[in-house]
């Protein structure tokens, strides 16, 4: 399997680098964070959607640019690295490739082409109390109605709910699981904003019989089928965010024990610190080798994507909680509070690591895949 980056890659990464740090350096993450709001900017948003990025990986009918899941992840990495807080893992990631996969033509046309220009944002409310990670555990119900649905349930821990256009919800009706695009301003639809771990923000969401018509049912591909492969998606995405988080950490962990003197020398001079740094280093390196197969592997079908996927998001919650939380104990006292950068990346890589399945979850699906058991335990 080749790893190398073609051309195009190449300069894709550049690009996304470069903007980031020069219109959204970690500064801006902190300031639309303690903003009143969405939380993120919607005219960088737009010119998001300008440069191409949004529709990077979706059809060139919608907008798109028919490229693969590998320059998805390339974006997601350099956002990482920046802390850039505007919805790409939630909107384009979980909610366009659900409208992606599971939309007819018609329906791409009208709300994942205004996502694609960034015009519009999306979300995916599949997660439930009590699903622990499995999408077909639904309690949400779609009651056929006359010309429609009407949904009534709760979705939980949305990511970007309290600010997308559009969710995409899930819901079980009488011949079985099922998507639908619900409205926003839906009439009976509440939306409970939620600030995340991470500085971020989502919501709660409480349906109380919405009328859905027929044409925002999604069927045009099996919804269990879509939601394991968006979630594989979205755990992929989570582990190429999370390889920038953690990149990030080591540049700035190993800055620091070169500047920072104690006993008149500087403390990176100190043995048992480099040997700290290395494993850091180590374990960088491991999540970025099986980020790149994970992001290889994303567009494959049957067993193959699944298996990559899981052992990625394994690493990124074993390996990228190591890097966190020995970034914060090298930087000592300064690295717990809010105002070092290092914190707000310890806290998204908190979250990332739970995205879409935590390390847990990954290690008994890799291993049920194998046919062996995983016990659950801190140590898996």
């Amino acid at each position: 399997m080749d790893f190398d980056l073609n051309e195009d890659q190449q300069l894709l990464a550049k690009t996304v680098a470069d903007f980031c740090k020069t219109r959204s350096p970690v500064s801006r993450f902190r300031e639309l964070r303690d903003a009143d709001g969405r939380g993120w900017d919607a005219a960088t948003w737009q010119q998001m959607g300008e440069l191409g990025w949004l529709g990077v990986a979706f059809p060139e009918d919608v907008g798109g640019l028919e490229a693969c899941f590998i320059e998805v992840a390339l974006i997601l990495e350099q956002l990482g690295k920046s802390l850039v807080p505007e919805p790409y893992l939630a909107s384009v990631v979980l909610g366009g490739y659900a409208l992606a996969l599971a939309g007819d033509p018609a329906q791409r046309e009208r709300w994942l082409a205004p996502m694609v220009e960034g015009e519009t944002s999306l979300a995916l409310a599949w997660a439930e109390a009590g699903a622990r990670f499995d999408p077909t555990r639904v309690s949400c119900t779609a009651t056929p109605s006359a010309g429609g649905f009407v949904l009534s349930g709760a979705k939980r821990f949305v990511l970007n709910g309290h600010a997308a256009d559009q969710l995409i919800v899930s819901a079980m009706t009488p011949d079985g699981l099922a998507l639908f695009v619900v409205d926003a301003d839906a009439p009976k639809l509440t939306r409970t904003s939620l600030g995340l771990i991470d500085g971020q923000r989502g919501a709660h969401l409480q349906l109380e019989g919405v009328a859905v018509e027929a044409d925002r049912r999604l069927a045009a591909a099996p919804a269990a089928e879509v939601l394991g492969r968006v979630l594989d998606y979205g755990a992929a995405g989570a582990v190429a965010e999370g390889l920038g988080v953690a990149s990030a950490m080591l540049d700035l962990t190993t800055e620091y024990l070169g500047t920072r003197e104690q006993f008149g020398v500087k403390i990176g001079s100190f043995q048992a610190l480099q040997h700290r740094a290395v494993d850091m280093f180590i374990e960088v390196a491991l999540l970025r080798s099986m980020s790149m197969e994970a992001m290889v592997r994303a567009d494959e079908p049957g067993p193959e994507r699944s298996a990559a996927v899981s052992a990625a998001k394994h690493q990124l919650g074993i390996g990228g909680q190591f890097v966190s939380r020995q970034s914060v104990q090298l930087h000592g006292g300064i690295g717990v509070t809010d105002e070092h950068d290092i914190g707000l990346y310890f806290k998204r890589m908190q979250a990332l690591s739970t995205i879409c399945g935590d390390a847990t979850h990954h290690a008994q699906r890799y291993a049920s895949a194998a046919g062996e058991s995983v016990p659950i335990s801190p140590a898996s």
